[in-house]
């Protein structure tokens, strides 16, 4: 991925971090360049271990993502299509895959993320949003359509079947106290914050490592849709993909030969035992 050009954001890597920064004039439109551009960058992450976390963010000040293009929209055929025909919509296919990057996806939200800008969001593992800036919205009933990136699907799954409905069936803009308060973002900060408590929480996310980070975004995604014998399957699965790839015995092997778990001061002083693991390999 290293010294690509990409024409709708930019990539900056940097300690086990992308930081990925939207920039497609005037305002964002999630335009299929964007989509095509996405769907490269997501093949790109796939196949690359050195990168952990991956954040996206935007060059506008007052925008995340506005919305999806209308003029691929208009393009949509305007007979009904049988079920068995159906196939996924590029806008599905590349959130889909964004949504299943081994890495961790944050969201950092600053402006509107209306339409398909929330949807990304969405299909992103954390999500961050500035109060007094951020604002989100899902139109498409208004527009006499339905969410179709991911927003109908995911999003009951997130807040809830009642939240979602009110959502999606209303198409009002809410602030990023209101998306917190319903569970759509992690949290809502102040302006002055956000860029700080989201630099601090990835480069402590960027120290771990990938086979375990990937094991426990699988495992607790899984849970999701699979009944708890299944999950804890699951869990059990991710466990051994984690352990024969990641130092994580080799560790637990020091902290037992040097009694570091019977310590009471590194019970009080946890942290400084976690950090101090994660220089073992």
């Amino acid at each position: 991925m290293k010294n690509k050009v990409f024409k709708t954001f930019r990539v900056e890597e940097k300690e086990g971090q992308a930081w990925v920064t939207f920039d497609n004039p005037p305002v964002n439109i999630q335009d299929i360049p964007m989509i095509n551009e996405l769907n490269i960058l997501a093949e790109d992450l796939e196949n690359d271990r050195t990168i952990k976390v991956v954040v996206f963010q935007s060059a506008h000040p007052e925008i995340f993502i506005a919305h999806a293009d209308t003029n691929f929209l208009k393009e949509m055929s305007t007979k009904a299509v049988a079920r068995e025909d159906i196939a996924l919509l590029d806008l599905q296919k590349v959130l889909q895959r964004i949504s299943k990057l081994p890495q961790i996806t944050v969201s950092k939200i600053e402006g509107y993320a209306r339409g398909g800008g929330h949807e990304f969001a969405l299909a992103t593992d954390m999500r961050f949003a500035a109060r007094g800036k951020a604002v989100f919205m899902q139109m498409e009933v208004g527009m006499g359509i339905l969410p179709c990136g991911g927003g109908s699907s995911r999003m009951a799954r997130q807040i809830g079947l009642g939240r979602a409905l009110e959502v999606i069936l209303s198409a009002k803009d809410f602030d990023a106290d209101q998306a917190e308060a319903y569970g759509l973002i992690n949290r809502a900060l102040d302006a002055d914050k956000i860029g700080a408590f989201v630099e601090d929480l990835v480069n402590r996310m960027s120290q771990f490592n990938s086979d375990a980070i990937e094991a426990a975004k699988r495992t607790i995604y899984a849970s999701i849709d699979l009944p708890i014998e299944e999950a804890l399957k699951e869990e059990a699965y991710w466990l051994y993909q984690a352990t024969s790839k990641s130092p994580a015995i080799k560790r637990f092997t020091l902290a037992d030969d040097t009694g570091f778990q019977n310590d009471i001061e590194n019970q009080r002083n946890f942290e400084t035992l976690l950090m101090g693991l994660q220089g073992v390999n």
